[in-house]
């Protein structure tokens, strides 16, 4: 079954991969492996931290956009920014040119994060580095019976998002009551991705459960939509999605950095080992309430 031409092209299982240097647990749901399947996502982490977590670290090339599912996220990057991210809460950076942040469980004690790697153009690799805080407070939201859509990014209906984008993504989290269904309309020329956060669902006919990923290329109508619907009898079932139009660039990744090209990696560890990205910040950690 299909609505509005889309179709699912895969369904994808996470990978939980365990704890390391920086996590206590980790899983990857987008794998970096194929970037034209992904296009324009890169990669989406799902992490469990309380210490270390991500200590300073640069970007350049990419936005992270970063949800808090559990716990408080402290932010610090080089530009000033710093704040505390409570659950439910998005945080859109835009790494441009090139930034140095950190990610770090507030007081030590825990965050669970995912953070979405969106690609941005090559003519737009070196914008001027960008910050926003969406909290979930003052998201606008559509509001039908038995579904309730959580505006992140783009226009969903007649309600925008506030995320301001380099390269334009529609992003949401769509919450079905059990056996609710809704049409969700998303652009002809995106490649969208469903993520199941808690619950079951049919995404165009193809059964998705919690933890599961499908994904939908673009179409040739000029318009399309996905029908979503519950199949799970007890539980609300939620679902992060985002969209974009593919950049069909060539993508080359370099550790912390994306660019479409080695000799562009490579000038990028230059940069940020020579100071031109700004120095390490020396600030002191969010202080306790």
């Amino acid at each position: 079954m299909s609505s509005g031409g889309r179709t699912v092209a895969r369904v994808e299982d996470k990978l939980r991969l365990g704890p390391d240097a920086q996590v206590d647990d980790k899983a990857i749901i987008i794998m970096p492996k194929d970037p034209r399947s992904t296009d324009p996502f890169l990669a989406l982490a799902e992490d469990w931290f309380s210490e270390p977590g991500f200590e300073w670290h640069p970007h350049r090339g990419i936005e992270t956009v970063t949800m808090v599912l559990d716990g408080v996220l402290e932010h610090g990057d080089n530009v000033g920014n710093a704040g505390a991210l409570l659950p439910g809460d998005v945080q859109w950076m835009t790494a441009g040119r090139g930034i140095i942040h950190r990610e770090l469980a507030f007081k030590n004690e825990h965050a669970h994060t995912l953070q979405l790697w969106v690609n941005l153009p090559a003519r737009r690799k070196m914008v001027e580095t960008g910050y926003q805080d969406l909290r979930a407070s003052a998201r606008p939201s559509v509001d039908q019976p038995g579904v309730t859509i959580d505006v992140i990014s783009g226009t969903i209906g007649a309600v925008e998002g506030l995320a301001s984008n380099v390269h334009p993504i529609q992003g949401a989290v769509i919450s079905l009551d059990p056996g609710a269904q809704v049409d969700f309309a998303v652009p002809a020329t995106h490649r969208a991705f469903f993520y199941v956060l808690t619950g079951r669902v049919t995404v165009a006919g193809r059964q998705v459960s919690e933890g599961q990923v499908a994904w939908s290329d673009p179409v040739r109508t000029g318009s399309s939509s996905v029908r979503i619907e519950s199949t799970d009898s007890v539980e609300v079932s939620r679902v992060l999605t985002y969209s974009g139009q593919p950049l069909r660039e060539p993508v080359v990744l370099g550790g912390p950095f994306v660019m479409n090209s080695r000799a562009e990696i490579e000038a990028a560890y230059r940069d940020f080992h020579s100071g031109k990205f700004g120095q390490v910040p020396k600030v002191a950690r969010l202080r306790r309430s």
